[in-house]
């Protein structure tokens, strides 16, 4: 049984483990999903019940991916000036409400862009045709809730902008990976604001499913992602348990900013202050309004327009204001408690500020500048024609123009010319099987293109496959095999194309049992043949940890995995 786990979007999931145990032989269970926290395969564990189970985690860092954090006055002047300078990409942009998503379908579509909506407030006849009209390339945007996109493989998009923040990281992780998933490139763009706080604090408050709490402690984690000064693809990867041997990625709006550090230890101690007086009961919205020296009802009832705090920042903004209280928590200096109205508390940190036994100095964003398109320098007449061939085939068998060959792919075929089946299987995502069935009409159109035009080939061809680290993911068991019959070895193909070593083993088995024609024997170690198979006698092929845990030492899962699948093969 192969479940896609995400049982916050699909509460019934939590039922699964009543139906399994109702069956007369329990099946052998694997649950998949995108952003696997510990809690989350703590979950996946505890709710379907199982017992030394094998868990695999693939990691998370996908270096094609540039993050961005806005903070824009108008969310839909930014988008449309994004779009302005992006009209030949796809993207998916998400909407927290249905509402949203039809105001800004309704914007785009009156500046004449081809785009498409996705919510569950339409029927299931339009929904289809939405996502059918995007995924084929006949919308190249999709403004949508967080219903669109489960079980979505459209590889070409260049963008996913989220108009609101989300609830979660994890669901944020989620969504914005859904881009460049072809290996190119892909901006993935949170507009942040105020507001997005009180509707997500709205949504949490709504469900009677969540655990309040632990939403709570989410969206707390997702504020202090969109305020934190650090990288922010390193802040992604702690959060999902991995350690990054980088300070700062280069690919992210906060690495890639030019900033000023500014001195905010008077601004913090009128802060801290002003908390302390108000006897650290209140939010952030009411400590913000006493420093700003707002006149109103509230403040004058509880007095606090007597307090010789009241006003002390006169000269900013409410929302400056809160912007440097919501840097403050990030960074620890203040404790917020509660869940659906936090009241700000002072702690060792802040008192260290208070007292001036330290300073603290904020990085102050200048200009902040997505990371320029790491693009190959490839022939763009060459592109649209082979672009115009990729329709024509889709269109005949009924299939996205992705499907076929990528972006990244006929991009990589424009710069390189490959002329021969060999140079063609060095491309992204042209394995075997896709050369089969559309190669011979994309070979014969380049290698009539490079004639007429007298073009020369680049010797780097011949090494395109030692350089690219993110191929497509299509045929991706092919691409390996590829490398492995050339000579390389299992280390080099993990190093080669970006993936752990377990990874590429699982793509040689996987070649093995489809009886492809390669020697996997040399990798084997094959003096302990005799102990695994007894060892599968005994122990059955469901668990490899535990026919790890009683074989020699010296046997490696490869080992395992191989006479499983060679057991299956003579069963």
């Amino acid at each position: 049984m192969f479940l896609g786990w995400g049982h916050d979007f699909r509460p019934s999931y939590r039922e699964i483990a009543g139906v399994i145990s109702n069956l007369k032989k329990r099946p052998i269970l694997s649950a998949f999903t995108a952003t696997a926290t510990e809690i989350v395969k703590h979950d996946i564990i505890d709710l379907l019940h199982l017992e030394n189970p094998f868990i695999l985690t693939t990691g998370f860092n996908r270096e094609n991916l540039s993050f961005s954090v806005e903070f824009p006055k108008s969310k839909k002047e930014f988008i449309l000036n994004f779009l302005k300078n992006n009209k030949e990409d796809s993207g998916i942009i998400y909407c927290s409400t249905r509402k949203q998503v039809d105001s800004l379908f309704a914007e785009l579509s009156h500046a004449k862009y081809a785009v498409s909506k996705y919510h569950g407030g339409m029927n299931e006849k339009a929904r289809t045709k939405s996502q059918d009209d995007f995924t084929y390339d006949k919308t190249s945007i999709m403004v949508a809730t967080n219903a669109f996109g489960m079980g979505i493989d459209k590889s070409n998009i260049r963008y996913v902008i989220h108009f609101n923040m989300p609830k979660d990281l994890e669901s944020y992780y989620q969504e914005a990976g859904r881009g460049g998933r072809d290996g190119g490139n892909a901006k993935c763009i949170l507009l942040f604001s105020r507001s997005d706080i009180i509707t997500n604090k709205f949504l949490i408050e709504q469900s009677s499913e969540s655990n309040h709490k632990v939403e709570y402690d989410k969206l707390n984690d997702m504020i202090d992602y969109c305020n934190t000064d650090k990288c922010l693809r390193k802040y992604i990867l702690e959060y999902f348990g991995e350690t990054p041997t980088f300070e700062n990625c280069n690919n992210c709006s906060n690495c890639l900013s030019e900033t000023e550090t500014t001195n905010i230890t008077l601004d913090a101690q009128k802060i801290f202050s002003c908390m302390k007086k108000m006897h650290e009961r209140f939010g952030i919205g009411l400590v913000s309004e006493v420093l700003k020296g707002a006149k109103t009802a509230k403040i004058r009832n509880l007095h606090f327009d007597e307090l010789s705090t009241y006003g002390i920042m006169k000269e900013y903004s409410k929302n400056t204001i809160s912007d440097l209280i919501y840097f403050l928590i990030t960074e620890g200096y203040i404790k917020t408690v509660g869940n659906q109205y936090p009241t700000l508390m002072l702690n060792k940190m802040s008192d260290d500020i208070l007292f001036g036994k330290k300073e603290i100095f904020m990085k102050r964003k200048i200009e902040k500048e997505i990371s320029p398109e790491k693009n190959l320098d490839y022939d763009e007449a060459l592109f649209e024609i082979l672009k115009s061939f990729r329709h024509d085939i889709a269109s005949i068998h009924n299939l996205p123009p992705f499907v076929v060959f990528t972006d990244v792919s006929l991009k990589e075929m424009s710069t390189y010319y490959p002329i021969t089946v060999d140079c063609m299987l060095k491309i992204s995502g042209v394995g075997v099987n896709k050369l089969e069935k559309y190669g011979n009409i994309f070979l014969e159109t380049i290698q009539r293109y490079v004639t007429e035009n007298n073009i020369i080939i680049p010797e780097k061809i011949e090494k395109i496959s030692e350089t690219k680290t993110k191929p497509s993911k299509e045929d991706t068991a092919m691409i390996s095999l590829e490398l492995y019959k050339q000579g390389k070895s299992i280390n080099e193909i993990s190093k080669i194309r970006g993936f752990t070593r377990q990874t590429i083993e699982s793509h040689l088995i996987k070649c093995y049992e489809m009886d492809l024609n390669f020697d996997i024997t040399k990798d084997i170690q094959t003096e302990y043949e005799t102990s695994i198979l007894k060892a599968i006698d005994e122990f059955g092929i469901q668990k490899l940890k535990l026919l790890k845990e009683n074989l020699p030492s010296q046997v490696s899962y490869l080992d395992i995995r191989y006479y499983i699948a060679k057991y299956r093969k003579n069963a």
